[in-house]
C-alpha cells in the first residue's frame, strides 16, 4: 500500500526560533515532541546520518539532518519502506511551517498494522508534537483531543507492569 501522510501547522514566529527547536529532537530537553505523552525519539549518535533509535516500537536511522530545517528518518521495520521528515519552511519573516510526512510503502501485515493502529496513533502524536511546538511560543495553550480509537489503542497496548514478587 503507499502511504502518504502529511501534517502541518503554520506559527507566526520567525524560522530562527522554530528552527532552533528542531535541533532538539531526540534529546532530553526535546521541544518538538510531546514526550510527557507519548514515547520518547531515542537516537544511539544523536542527530546525525547514520544514528540508528526510535520511539516505542517503531524503529529506524537517520539518513540527513539539516540542522533547524529537516531531519529525514529511514523505517527499519519488515513492511514498512521509506521514509518520514520533519521540515522547518520560512513563510516570511515572522511565519513558519512545521511539517511533517511520511512516504512509504507497506506489504504484507505491515499494511494492517498501519490501517488499524499505526496511521491513529501516529497522527495523534505528530498533532500533540506540533502543540507542543505552538505552545512553545503561546500563552493560550492548544491541546489536540484524541479520538476515541486513539483512546482505545493507547489503553489496549500500554506496557502492562509487572509485579514483583519476593
Amino acid at each position: 500500500m503507499n502511504i502518504i501522510n502529511i501534517h502541518k501547522r503554520i506559527l507566526s514566529q520567525p524560522i530562527s526560533k522554530v528552527g532552533t527547536l528542531l535541533n532538539t529532537l531526540a534529546t532530553n530537553n526535546d521541544r518538538i515532541l510531546a514526550t510527557d505523552k507519548w514515547s520518547p525519539m531515542k537516537l544511539d549518535q544523536g542527530l546525525k546520518i547514520g544514528s540508528k533509535g526510535g520511539h516505542g516500537p517503531i524503529k529506524y536511522f537517520v539518513i540527513d539532518y539539516q540542522p533547524e530545517k529537516s531531519i529525514t528518518i529511514q523505517f527499519d521495520m519488515k513492511g514498512f519502506n521509506g521514509f518520514h521528515r520533519f521540515e522547518i519552511e520560512e513563510l516570511d519573516t515572522n511565519q513558519t511551517k512545521i511539517s511533517h510526512c511520511i512516504h512509504m510503502k507497506t506489504t504484507g501485515a505491515a499494511t494492517l498494522k498501519w490501517i488499524l493502529a499505526i496511521r491513529w496513533l501516529h497522527d495523534a502524536y505528530i498533532e500533540d508534537a506540533f502543540d507542543k511546538v505552538e505552545n512553545h511560543f503561546s500563552r493560550h495553550k492548544k491541546n489536540s483531543t484524541w479520538s476515541l480509537w486513539v483512546k482505545i489503542l493507547r489503553k489496549i497496548m500500554k506496557p502492562k507492569r509487572r509485579k514483583i514478587i519476593y
